[in-house]
Parts: C-alpha cells; sequence; structure tokens
C-alpha cells in the first residue's frame, strides 16, 4: 500500500533527525541537506509528476550547537541547552536557505514549542502562516523553539513535533527519516532474528512493544517516539512512512510509488477523521444563524461561510472554537471552525470582505468558516 499512499499525497511533512543532520553530532552535513534539499525541491516543482506542498521538520538545532560550542557531551543544565539551540539555530537556517536557494526554492523558518499548537488562536495563527507559505511555493523549514522552552527539551522530540505539524495543515503522510531502514520485530543490532515489518496499522499496541530506547546520544527520539508519533498523526488521517534518511533519492522514490521503509497506515481517511472530531463535539461555545442564501450555499454546493450571510451571532467564542451554523428557522444545518471572536463576528454580520479591515482594523480570513473546517450536520 505505500506505493499508493506516498504517490497520492500531495501535501506532505518530513521530519529529519538529529543523528542525520549533524552525521552523529560531527557537525551539520552539508552534502545530506544539499541532496533532501533537491528532493524537496523536486517534489514541489512536481518533477515527472504532480507538484506536492512540503514542509520539513528539521532537529539538529542543540547537535550543531555543540558542535560549534566545542561540547562533546550533551550537558544535563537546561539552560545550556538553550544556549546550545541557540548558536545551532543559525547554522541550521542558513545551511538550509542556502541548499533550497541552489535548488531555485525559497524557504522559511518556522520556530514552535507545544504551547503555540495547544493554543486556539497560536494554532490557527501557525496555520495560516504556513498553509500561505505553501501557496507561495517555500518550503517552511520548522524546528522546535528551543531557546524558550523547557520542558520540551527535557521529554520532547521531534517526531512529535513533526506529528503535530501534519496535524496542523492537515498533512496527507508523514515520512520520518531516521538513521533505520524502518521498524524491525526487534532491535536489529541486537537480535539477528529481528524480522522487518513493511507495514502495519498506526496506533495498533503491538507496535510499542517492538519498539527500543533511544538509538543514539545525540537525539531525544528512538523507534518509540516514531510509532507514537504515526498515532498521532493518524488521528488526522496521515499515515507515516518510517525510512532510511541516507537511501538514495528517498523521498522521490516514495512519491513515485516505491515502497521503501516501514509503512503505518491511518486508519481513517484525513477529511472523515477532521470532520468526524468536530461532529463529535458535544459543547459549542456558540453559534451563527445565516439566512436562506447561505444555507444553500452550505447544504447544496458545499461552499464556505461568508459573514455577509449572517444575521445573529450567540454565546462567546473564541477563534478556534467548534460553533454551530443555523438556518433561520433555529435548526443546526452545520458546524465548524470560527475564523473571528463572537465579538467580532457580531460587527462583521451582512458585512462583505471589503470592509473587514474598517471595521476590525485587519482582516484575518474572508471567511468566518471555511468550508475546510466545516461538517454538514445530519438531517
Amino acid at each position: 500500500m505505500v506505493s499508493s499512499v506516498l504517490r497520492d499525497a500531495r501535501r506532505i511533512v518530513v521530519k529529519v533527525g538529529s543523528s542525520l543532520v549533524t552525521n552523529e553530532g560531527r557537525g551539520l552535513d552539508e552534502a545530506a541537506i544539499g541532496e533532501w534539499s533537491r528532493q524537496l525541491a523536486a517534489l514541489v516543482r512536481g518533477d515527472g509528476g504532480v507538484p506536492r506542498e512540503v514542509v520539513m521538520v528539521s532537529s539538529g538545532a542543540i547537535a550543531e550547537g555543540m558542535k560549534r560550542l566545542g561540547w562533546v557531551a550533551r550537558p544535563q543544565e537546561i539552560h545550556e541547552l538553550q544556549a546550545a539551540a541557540a548558536v545551532g539555530q543559525m547554522g541550521l537556517a542558513q545551511m538550509y536557505e542556502t541548499k533550497l536557494r541552489e535548488q531555485g526554492m525559497g524557504s522559511a523558518q518556522v520556530l514552535l514549542t507545544h504551547a503555540d499548537l495547544a493554543d486556539r488562536e497560536r494554532y490557527l495563527n501557525a496555520r495560516s502562516t504556513l498553509l500561505t507559505l505553501l501557496r507561495l511555493g517555500v518550503v517552511p523549514v520548522i524546528n522546535e523553539n528551543d531557546t524558550v522552552v523547557t520542558d520540551e527539551i527535557k521529554f520532547g522530540d521531534n517526531d512529535t513535533l513533526g506529528a503535530l505539524v501534519a496535524n496542523l495543515v492537515e498533512a496527507d503522510a508523514l515520512v520520518i527519516l531516521t538513521d533505520q531502514k524502518g521498524l524491525y520485530t526487534a532491535d536489529p543490532r541486537r537480535d539477528p532474528a529481528a524480522q522487518f515489518v513493511h507495514e502495519a496499522n498506526a496506533g495498533d499496541p503491538a507496535l510499542e512493544a517492538m519498539a527500543g530506547g533511544a538509538g543514539s546520544s545525540i537525539g531525544k527520539g528512538g523507534m518509540i517516539t516514531k510509532i507514537l508519533a504515526a498515532k498521532r498523526a493518524a488521528g488526522s488521517g496521515a499515515s507515516t512512512v518510517i525510512a532510511w534518511g541516507r537511501e538514495p533519492d528517498v523521498l522521490v522514490r516514495l512519491v513515485d510509488g516505491q515502497a521503501l521503509g516501514t509503512l503505518l497506515v491511518a486508519p481513517t481517511q484525513k477529511k472523515q477523521a477532521r470532520k468526524q472530531w468536530m461532529a463529535d463535539h458535544l459543547q459549542l461555545r456558540g453559534a451563527v444563524t445565516v439566512d436562506a442564501g447561505a444555507a444553500a450555499k452550505l447544504r447544496e454546493e458545499g461552499k464556505s461561510l461568508l459573514p455577509i450571510g449572517m444575521t445573529a451571532v450567540e454565546g462567546d467564542f473564541s477563534r478556534g472554537d467548534v460553533i454551530a451554523v443555523r438556518d433561520e428557522a433555529g435548526s443546526e444545518i452545520a458546524r465548524g471552525l470560527a475564523n473571528y471572536a463572537a465579538a467580532e463576528a457580531r460587527l462583521l454580520c451582512r458585512k462583505p470582505s471589503s470592509e473587514f479591515e474598517k471595521l476590525l482594523g485587519y482582516t484575518a480570513e474572508t471567511e468566518m468558516v471555511h468550508r475546510d473546517n466545516l461538517v454538514l450536520s445530519v438531517a
């Protein structure tokens, strides 16, 4: 199935680990980063196929900072780790920018923390920024903002970040590049009888039993974090491939349909998972009432909800909350994620998008609820 999952994927998150990026801690591997950048550019251009949208989640800042500071062992002091991240991030961003520019690609550095993705408004802001970059043909290079966080340095890993980003941008697939060929039934470095796992269902409890601990002193992850990341990504319908990062043309061959690495299949499709999550909300923070014309466009044409079609706003909801959409008779016809808070929505009722900036002082989105974030209610 790996052939169809990656071949059909149009939005892909690629995560690469510290040991690969820094050649086991010896410093940024210029040749390897250049090779991944070449493949990322080929995917975005659609060489030999269809264009893809690609996000790169790259580890390596702390490891590169350690090398620049002359530290051999990973320090235990949090502030020293933060300092190493600050130093290393300079080189990491510069390397990706240089290598992607050589391929004619624009790049952008995005630093995230778990707090950014836990807060509704910051989550939507990050999502809007990343989707805009993808629409512009720019490759976002994401790393955890290790200079300002503490718990993430002590307990986190970029495998989890890769899964969170896959959920954030609603990716079709997550590709985790590692220093192993994929998942085995046991650690092949210790058990010669270990068998390679070509395909399994993401979230299968048996997978966690197979995975061991961290594979190196450079990174914080290991196969277990990749298994858990695949489980998390599957929640939004994204399947995951775990593959060897130094496999020649690994990304190009994956999207070409070749079976490389281990495929962990998401049990539900992307849109089904997201819309089921919205449909299952038991507590809604508010609602908007729409006129007959807007109701028809939602029901019959699958359009987004525009503020000009809204006649009333109820409740005290925030941007990113799930709200109900009701017709003039008071019946719920849909629900979805609000792009504006209740107070702002009240000002926008019956107003065209050309007046948003005058009313609010800014324009975030032209829609109150985008069609991708809206699910019709069962009659």
